[in-house]
Order: C-alpha cells, then structure tokens, then sequence
C-alpha cells in the first residue's frame, strides 16, 4: 500500500515568513543542503528537518547507523528554526500530575527527562562546538492576573517538592526581573536559557553530515508505502528505500501518514523583534536575561537576545505574517510595558505552525513495520525535540523498545471537528484577550 500526500501545501507565503525572521536575517547567505536527484537505500530514513530529525540523524549516525534525512524546505524551515529560543524544561503538567497520569514508572521517566532537556540540549551544544549565543540564565513563569498566582504557585511548589531548583518570585521582586510591575509573583526556573534556534538546527546538520548522515533539502516526501518488505519514500525529486523512517514534521505533517495531520491543531504562533538597543534601554529590560512566559490560555513569551534585541512572542493571525505592521498587538502590549521601546520601532515580524495536541503533551506513535511518529511539543520544542533524538535513535536502531521511550506510545487518534479549528483557535484567542482586558 502507497500512502500519497494529496494536495501538498502550497508554502509560498510560509516561506516569506520563514525568511522574516530575525534569526535567518542574521544567517543570510547560509549554505543550501542539495535536493536529493536519485533513488538511495539506507537503514534509516527521517522525515523533516527540524530539530527532532536533525539531533535523531546525528545521533543515529554517531552510533554507526546509515541514515537519509529528507526536509521539504532547508533544515531548521519550520518552527525549529524560527521559534522564540526559549529554553525551558518540563512540560505543560507538573511532575505529579504527569505521574498520576501515567503512573509511577512510565510517569517518572518522563519528569526526570521532561525537566533535564534544556541540560541535556546543552551538553549536546557544549560537545559539538556549536556557535548559537546559548545562556543558561533561568526561565521566569510569570502570574499575570491575580487570579493566576496560586496556580502558578502549586506548580512551583510541586517542582519544589522533587526537587527541582525552582524558587518563587514575589511581585516586587519580579517588576526588578522584568523592568515593569505587570505581574503579580511567579517562579524562577534556574535551569532555563535561551538561544538562536536557527544557528543550533544549522550547527546540528553540519554535526550530522560530518558524522556520515546524507542530508537532502528542497526533498519533500510526497507519498509513502511498503516495497518489498520495505519503506519507499518517494520526493518531489527523487526516492529513499529503508528498512525503518522517522515522520517528525510537527506543525507542517501533511497526508503522508493517514490521520496524523488531524491529531494535532497547527497554531500560529507569532514573534517581533526590535532592532538592537542601546545598553542603557537594554539593561532596563529583563536586566537578568531570564526568558519569561506568561500563565493562560494564550502564553505571552519573551526575552532579549544577545545581541540586546527584545524578542516578543504570542499569538496572532491564523495565516502567515512578515511585518510588523500585522502584529499591532503585540508591540503595544510591549510599549505598556517598556514605554522606552516606543521610540524605537521594530526591525521585523514572523510567525510559523506549532503543533498543540488535545492533551498539550507531546505524542509518539509506533506505527508497526518500522514506521515511527513524533510530534505536539506544544511550544515547548527547543529543549524538548533536540533531547529526544538520543532516545529516539535509540530505538529506531534497535537498541531499546518504543515503550521503553521517555514519551510513551500511543495510538494514532484523530481530533473529532478537526476542520474546525481554526475557528477553536480564534475563539480561545478572543477570550484570552478580552480577559486580560478585565483584569
């Protein structure tokens, strides 16, 4: 059986917005991974260069693995490489409800690999020498209504209490974190940092093909089937033939694996960046250079880069954006904030798919015959997918079983009213902001 990608996106308007971004402004010029122009074999194949695909492929390789990475685009094209390069540990639960959830063996790996990603990441970019600005400074989640404190309180104190390095933060203590008096308290996360995500997926691909791995850009996988006992993957150019594939395409999977792109709800999330500041108006904003996300609904995210450049992310527009003009929204909210920023303007704007499951964890499927999938990080990808390559590759050469993953399986399920989405996405976005409004 072939499964074929019907339709294939047309990502004309995603790839201005992919270009938009501060980070592919800053790597202008950068080298193009060649578009894959035969039929190859390999042992492994992996589906999508982002973070997962990339640190799954350079992990296999280094363990001796024959592996083919296909990207539709250039490695670090999708939210990988266009995020807000915030680095925090853990997931979306607090550790015991992810126990309860999953109970006391399955539900532990997961915390203990959960909220050891952002070490593990940076252990990864400490050993391959890779240049991407990466700062361990903490991360800050932030009450912003008074109503939020006590929960934003319990998952301090849960994290507290298996003894993770988080510390909570009173008002008057977060207005000298953040340069504003927005926020009611919060709690500082020291493990948390921040980086270019564009420069680690680059610094990965260069690792992963040094290592052995053949990497192919502009190669989208447009159908997929069993040939002789085998995988076959067909692009737009060329075919792989491999005995296991990796589908990690996250907010951009299409209709290569039946049900997988109704699993998940591809969210835009959008960023604005100021140009540089100078250092007087930079040390007024974030001076600690902590990342901070918001508590609610719709997560409100920034941090300033190394190069003393705000970076703002939150949702806005379910289509692709490439100015700043589109993102009003945000830069006011930013101006209430820092009023300094009011003369200085905005260098540019993007946005780009996450990937949100119903549950806000990520999922992994084992879908028989060799045939694996991994998605739904939920905005907390960084950390988080370029861990799982070691695991992951782990098991896709054999060496551990799928349930034995710090993400454990489950089975493929599509979102019932999954064609409705966009309209879930703008309501809860709606609310989200009117609430703010009220409080």
């Amino acid at each position: 059986m072939v499964t074929r990608c019907r339709n294939p996106p047309d990502h004309t308007a995603m790839d201005e917005t992919a270009r938009s971004s501060i980070y592919a402004q800053d790597a202008a010029n950068q080298f193009r991974w060649p578009a894959l122009s035969t039929e190859l074999r390999a042992r492994i194949a992996v589906i999508g260069g982002g973070l997962t695909g990339l640190s799954t492929a350079l992990h296999l390789v280094e363990a001796g693995q024959d592996v083919v990475l296909l990207e539709a685009y250039q490695p670090g094209w999708g939210a990988s490489g266009r995020n807000g390069g915030q680095l925090n540990p853990g997931l979306k639960y607090d550790p015991s409800q992810i126990i309860g959830k999953f109970g006391t063996e399955a539900g532990n790996r997961l915390v203990e690999f959960g909220w050891s990603t952002v070490q593990r990441t940076a252990d990864l970019i400490g050993r391959l020498g890779i240049d991407c600005d990466l700062r361990l400074n903490g991360t800050l989640r932030a009450a912003a209504r008074a109503a939020d404190v006590a929960a934003v309180r319990a998952s301090q104190q849960d994290m507290a209490a298996h003894g993770m390095p988080v510390e909570w933060v009173e008002a008057d203590a977060m207005t000298r974190l953040t340069g504003h008096g927005r926020y009611h308290g919060g709690f500082l996360d020291k493990r948390g940092g921040d980086l270019d995500p564009l420069r680690l997926c680059h610094g990965l691909a260069g690792a992963a093909h040094a290592a052995g791995a053949r990497i192919h850009g502009d190669s989208r996988a447009i159908s997929l089937g069993r040939d002789q006992g085998r995988w076959r993957i067909t692009t737009n150019t060329g075919a792989v033939i491999a005995d296991r594939v990796l589908i990690c395409c996250n907010g951009y999977a299409d209709g290569l694996v039946p049900g997988l792109k109704r699993a998940m709800v591809p969210v835009f999330s959008s960023v604005l960046a100021t140009p540089p500041l100078p250092d007087a108006l930079a040390a007024q904003i974030m001076p600690g250079r902590q990342v901070l996300y918001e508590s609610g609904l719709v997560t409100v995210y920034y941090r300033v880069d190394a190069r003393n450049r705000p970076i703002l992310g939150g949702r806005g527009p379910m289509r692709p954006v490439a100015s700043p003009e589109r993102l009003g929204h945000i830069a006011d909210d930013a101006r209430r904030l820092w009023p300094g920023l009011a003369d200085v303007g905005w260098q540019t704007a993007w946005n780009g798919r996450v990937a949100i499951t119903t549950d806000h964890l990520p999922h992994f499927h084992d879908l028989g015959d060799g045939l694996l999938a991994i998605y739904g990080y939920n905005g907390r990808g960084v950390a988080l997918a370029t861990a799982m390559g070691e695991p992951l590759a782990s098991c896709l050469a054999g060496k551990i079983a799928s349930a034995e993953l710090p993400i454990p399986p489950t089975a493929l399920s599509s979102i019932r009213f999954h064609a409705f989405w966009p309209i879930g996405v703008h309501a809860t976005i709606a609310w989200s902001r009117l609430r703010k409004a009220l409080t």
